[in-house]
């Protein structure tokens, strides 16, 4: 059995199809990606008999109805999106969404008698209005009432240099892009997402390769029966109010109807949340929203689910669509919730997580929120306590890398344990076999060897200091916790110049994040190039004293504490450029014992 069939339609035909509803195109109630100038280009291609590539549509399977009968499912246009905008756009006249949801033409300019080395088409500006030689909008000319016969007429006597013969042409030939054939390959419905997506890559090499979110989202606003439309808004309108909260004052306007929803009232606190913790992307939220209403980890399955397929005889059932785009609606309204959403992120913060810089994985976090919604709905786990556990998970997980590597696998198993076992057990199983005093003693520290400053374990160890509240090195005014979110870099302990001057020229050595710490300006400079056991002494010295040279501490036992808080060996007072070896050995114990007592402490 063949798993697609080659079409060739016509442009005016396309249009047709999904004008009339035969073929849904997902992406054209969602921001316009392409430059007007890559609309002019699409629009000269064909003018000019240039290929322009193949458009992928998926054929939904039939769904069997309650009453028994069957429903031809609709043709879903997963490739080709910004093509067929771009051609409805400067062709039929409709205006395309800007990324701020703001409806908006694009024109393209026919210039009728170029010559070989003049421009035929332009974006649309006003000087094209004011000369007589341009078609301010091309879209004018493919109207039924276009009235070719006049348009020449007047085009001629404004420019009565030009034959009527020439015009005439060229007109006929601009109409003639309505003719020009396009490629649709046209997949069969008992395709899985696998084979689609393994067809999509072979035969589009260059182009992003397509996910399961991706057909997701399409299916969604796809659907016209069960609020498919209202809710692919929804995730388009939270993700990008997430990021930018005063878009919310523009949305009342550009979407009134969308704000008069349940969904437009659950989004409302967004627009006085600057927090960029966690900003989702409609793949963040359509999974965790899918994941803790389904305890499914894979969206392939929810492309499944929401078509009305049934998993046991392969058939597809409107029931099963129906009941699916119920379940996933209250998801998203459970992922949108003010409460939810920020006692989940502050979870998170107060795990020493304040600042995105420390997040390595989205992954992570999608599964974290899952978790958190999965707890907050049920009764397994006291309320006051799924804070604790949210941390205790989500720290395990960053440690261990858990959704690196095939998350959505992960997810999977990671689900079904829970429902099985229930959470308590499946957490406490996992501590035990995954957190072992091997992991805390050799492997954390091995993963610590690393000159990766965005390396988990050195966000982790970042995280401990900040939920510790420890003080920057060598300072009692600078916490851990300003220098990461205002005003503060990390450091080399080593100065990078001092150990290149004694032979440590690579960069993966003298940059190890066993090497570097938060410092604050002042002591910064008061450290310049100067060796460990210079500018440490001079700290310890000045104890005692009214004369602060390096660093703010003027009690030696605090001297000490600090360098405890910072996993200093207390040795450093005498080490110089040849103990840099055994000092990162040192250190990064240290540091990773710090993790193991946070983690205790979550």
């Amino acid at each position: 059995m063949s798993k697609y069939n080659v079409n060739q339609y016509s442009v005016n035909t396309l249009l047709g199809f999904i004008e009339g509803g035969n073929i849904a195109i997902p992406e054209i109630q969602r921001p316009f990606v392409w430059k007007a100038s890559k609309v002019r280009d699409l629009i000269d291609s064909l003018y000019n008999g240039y290929p322009t590539g193949y458009i992928i549509i998926w054929q939904n399977g039939n769904v069997k109805l309650k009453d028994g009968s069957s429903s031809v499912g609709k043709k879903i246009l997963i490739d080709g999106q910004q093509r067929i905008t771009a051609l409805m756009a400067a062709i039929a006249g409709q205006n395309i969404l800007t990324e701020n949801y703001e409806e908006k033409p694009i024109r393209i300019a026919f210039n009728p008698i170029a010559g070989e080395d003049e421009e035929r088409f332009a974006v649309h500006t006003p000087v094209h209005i004011k000369s007589p030689m341009w078609i301010a909008d091309i879209s004018e000319v493919f109207k039924p009432e276009f009235d070719s016969y006049g348009f020449i007429e007047e085009f001629t006597a404004k420019n009565p240099s030009v034959s009527k013969s020439e015009v005439n042409k060229a007109i006929l030939k601009l109409l003639g892009i309505q003719n020009c054939q396009i490629g649709a390959i046209e997949l069969i419905p008992q395709l899985d997402i696998s084979e689609v997506t393994e067809i999509f890559v072979r035969i589009n090499s260059q182009g992003k390769r397509l996910n399961e979110a991706d057909f997701a989202m399409s299916k969604i606003a796809a659907d016209e029966g069960y609020g498919g439309n209202l809710l692919r808004k929804a995730i388009d309108y939270f993700c990008h109010l997430a990021v930018e909260p005063a878009f919310y004052s523009k949305l009342k306007t550009v979407d009134a109807e969308f704000m008069q929803s349940p969904y437009g009232a659950k989004m409302k606190w967004l627009k006085d949340d600057y927090d960029d913790i966690y900003d989702p992307e409609y793949n963040d939220m359509l999974r965790v929203s899918f994941m803790h209403q389904f305890n499914r980890g894979k969206l392939g399955d929810l492309v499944s689910l929401l078509s009305g397929r049934d998993f046991k005889d392969r058939s597809f059932k409107e029931e099963i669509a129906e009941n699916s785009f119920k379940k996933l609606a209250n998801g998203i309204l459970n992922f949108m919730s003010e409460y939810n959403f920020k006692q989940f992120v502050l979870a998170i913060k107060s795990a020493g997580f304040i600042s995105s810089k420390l997040i390595n994985s989205m992954m992570t976090l999608d599964f974290a929120y899952t978790l958190f919604l999965i707890l907050q709905n049920g009764d397994e786990v006291a309320k006051t306590e799924i804070k604790r556990y949210i941390q205790k998970w989500f720290v395990l997980s960053v440690l261990t890398g858990r959704y690196i590597s095939s998350p959505e696998s992960q997810m999977d198993r990671d689900l079904r344990g829970i429902k099985d076992k229930g959470f308590l057990i499946f957490f406490k199983e996992n501590e035990e076999s995954m957190l072992s005093d091997t992991f805390w003693n050799v492997r954390l520290v091995q993963s610590m060897e690393t000159s990766s400053i965005s390396s988990p374990y050195f966000n982790t160890y970042l995280a401990a200091q900040v939920f510790f509240g420890d003080h920057s090195l060598l300072s009692t005014t600078s916490k851990v916790e300003h220098l990461i979110t205002v005003a503060g870099d990390v450091h080399h302990i080593f100065p990078k110049e001092y150990l290149k001057q004694n032979g440590y020229n690579d960069k993966s050595l003298y940059n190890q994040v066993a090497n570097y710490t938060y410092l604050d300006t002042t002591v910064n400079i008061a450290v310049g190039k100067k060796a460990p056991n210079d500018y440490f002494n001079q700290a310890l010295s000045q104890c005692g004293t009214d004369k602060l040279t390096c660093g703010t501490i003027a009690e030696e036992s605090v001297f000490w504490e600090n360098l405890d808080a910072n996993c200093i060996p207390h040795r450093i007072t005498t080490m110089t450029s040849s103990d840099y070896p055994e000092f990162l050995k040192e250190r990064r114990a240290l540091m990773a014992k710090k993790i193991r007592d946070y983690y205790e402490k979550l």
